[in-house]
């Protein structure tokens, strides 16, 4: 059969890190009989409620006990700083005298690109000779407040965070980090006047002439000793995930355009990193502020140069952590020893799994000996996933920072920890939090 100890109390209060080194768990969070969440307490009181049958084991990452009898439910005001961003997003609960949660979260980033296959895929299906029908794209109105998909999916992550926190423990305020962008002074701080309310494209028909105009009409690889008389907009980045920003597309003769996408030559130009990031806070700061107001969290709002400032007063390094403990108000408190870094993967992804809607010969049925992909694992007493399966019962298992553990294990020695979820859990040491 499977071999399981998710509900090991033993095995979760000191789990083994990878190499086998032990990490301490520093906060046990305690749920009452009716499922509110009470303040936490520490690993050593947790055991001897378990063995003492008090209580029972709700989830092992985060430790989470309930209490099987009635009790008193008595809290303190807890304050939740988050530090939102378009990659990452950092948590910090603390109360009058220590950090009680800490985690850093990195969201997904591949909904552009998965939007962009989606849509190519439906077009392709529309031209192809099946059924008809009448087309309805024409006739549909955007709601107000309407987002991109992907800005709309981490704003609704974003809220989902906030939420499983308040499980867990009695948060009494949330203290969000906004943030507005001026991406024109960004790229050209000079910039004023008409040219800062026009824009740099004021003028161009389109943003092909105006990327011909400033590349001065002329190859950006060969400098023109092609001779080449026809000049084409290339894409530094995917149009799928690039765009069509001007920063993102370069100027190339028709010679070193068909060498390059034949792998001939290679470009001598970085992608732009862009300002999605900006972009991203821009849009969603007073949105996300609103939607937890709405929710019913009492939410205040603080800025970046307020949460420098006190990060350099309290001589803590750059990090979504650090900086959402500063958000929430920290200066002095005991900080909690280790955080929960979080990374979000996809629920399901149908291309990797057996079935009828899978294009993909050759791909292992999603249960390979009772485990699916990304699920929590220990082997050789190291916790890590398994990212990759293998129909014969052999695993490809890493940790969230990427290293990998082993690149085909037996199933057989494999302990299940967690089944697979849209968030995958890992405790680090305090220091080791991600900049």
């Amino acid at each position: 059969g499977l071999k399981t100890d998710s509900n090991n109390p033993d095995a979760a209060l000191t789990p083994k890190g990878q190499g086998g080194r032990n990490l301490r768990v520093f906060a046990v969070y305690v749920l009452s009989q009716r499922g509110k969440p009470l303040m936490p307490c520490s690993p050593w009181k947790a055991r001897k409620l378990l063995d003492a049958g008090k209580v029972r084991v709700v989830s092992r990452t985060p430790f989470v006990i309930q209490l099987t009898s009635a009790s008193g439910e008595t809290v303190q005001p807890v304050t939740l700083g988050l530090d939102p961003g378009y990659a990452h997003v950092g948590l910090s609960a603390i109360s009058d005298g220590k950090e009680l949660y800490a985690a850093d979260v990195q969201l997904r980033t591949d909904i552009v690109k998965l939007n962009a296959e989606r849509t190519s895929y439906r077009r392709t299906r529309r031209s192809r000779k099946t059924w008809y029908r009448k087309p309805r794209f024409l006739n549909r109105k955007k709601s107000d407040g309407w987002l991109a998909p992907s800005i709309q999916h981490k704003l609704d992550s974003t809220i989902r965070l906030v939420e499983g926190v308040k499980k867990i423990l009695p948060l009494s305020k949330a203290v969000v980090e906004v943030a507005a962008f001026d991406i024109q002074r960004i790229k050209n701080p000079e910039i004023a006047g008409v040219g800062y309310q026009q824009g740099e494209q004021a003028g161009f028909w389109n943003v092909r002439e105006y990327v011909l105009f400033r590349d001065g009409h002329t190859c950006q690889h060969c400098k023109g000793k092609s001779k080449d008389p026809i000049l084409n907009v290339h894409h530094i980045e995917s149009r799928q995930t690039g765009g069509d920003r001007p920063e993102n597309l370069i100027t190339l003769c028709k010679t070193c355009h068909d060498q390059h996408h034949h792998g001939a030559i290679r470009l001598k130009v970085r992608p732009s990193k862009g300002f999605k990031a900006e972009a991203f806070m821009t849009m969603v700061r007073w949105r996300l502020v609103n939607r937890l107001r709405e929710m019913g969290y009492a939410t205040e709002h603080t800025y970046g140069y307020r949460t420098k400032s006190g990060r350099i007063a309290l001589e803590l390094p750059k990090s979504h952590v650090h900086d959402a403990f500063v958000i929430a108000g920290g200066n002095g408190q005991k900080r909690l020893g280790e955080n929960l870094f979080v990374q979000q993967v996809r629920k399901c992804n149908r291309k990797l799994f057996k079935g009828a809607r899978s294009h993909i010969k050759n791909t292992a049925p999603r249960y390979v000996k009772g485990f699916q992909r990304f699920d929590k694992v220990r082997w050789n007493g190291i916790e890590c996933f398994v990212f990759g399966r293998r129909s014969t019962g052999y695993f490809e298992l890493r940790d969230l920072d990427g290293n990998k553990i082993h690149a085909s294990a037996k199933a057989k020695e494999c302990v299940l920890l967690e089944s697979a979820k849209t968030h995958l859990l890992e405790r680090k040491d305090g220091d080791s939090s991600r900049h």
